[in-house]
């Protein structure tokens, strides 16, 4: 009878273990299912028009005259990046990082940068018309120079560039 109680002891210690170290134990952590990453790469006007992009990576990237027309890039990051005369034509940045990016000359009629970090980055002679920057995190002097040119009604938030900008 005794051994029989230091066997059922010691498969229920051995249980005990095991589940133990299968809590314990590290697990692997799994990539974004989809995640694209377009660091330090050259696409210089590439077309992404209307594609699905939300949440991809552009670390210095070259972007140069590239059509963003229409895509989702909702959480997309985008730092240290050229966007000179890029198409965001009705792009969706929702939530987006765009830190020390050069949009000089780029087309933002109707995009949407609804609580987009655009931190450090220029607008210099960008058409914003009808971009909505809804809690959007932008430079003060930034701001005000995108007050002085904001115009429009974003066509699908609705809300007029200066008043998502704050502008007076």
């Amino acid at each position: 009878m005794k051994k029989i109680w230091q066997k059922l002891l010691s498969f229920i210690l051995i249980l005990l273990l095991a589940g133990l170290w299968l809590i314990l134990s590290p697990r692997p952590a799994f990539a974004q299912i989809n995640t694209i990453n377009y660091s330090n790469t050259n696409l210089e006007n590439r077309d992404f028009s209307n594609a699905d992009l939300a949440g991809v990576t552009f670390v210095a990237a070259e972007m140069r005259g590239t059509n963003f027309q229409g895509a989702n890039l909702t959480n997309a990051i985008f730092t240290k990046g050229v966007l000179l005369k890029a198409n965001l034509e009705g792009a969706n940045l929702t939530g987006a990082l765009v830190d020390r990016v050069t949009l000089d000359g780029a087309n933002l009629k109707n995009a949407n940068f609804t609580e987009a970090t655009l931190t450090r980055s220029r607008f210099y002679d960008a058409d914003i018309t009808g971009a909505d920057f809804t809690d959007a995190l932008i430079d003060r002097y930034q701001v005000s120079l995108l007050c002085e040119r904001a115009t429009g009604i974003n066509l699908t938030t609705g809300v007029a560039t200066r008043d998502s900008l704050g502008c007076r």
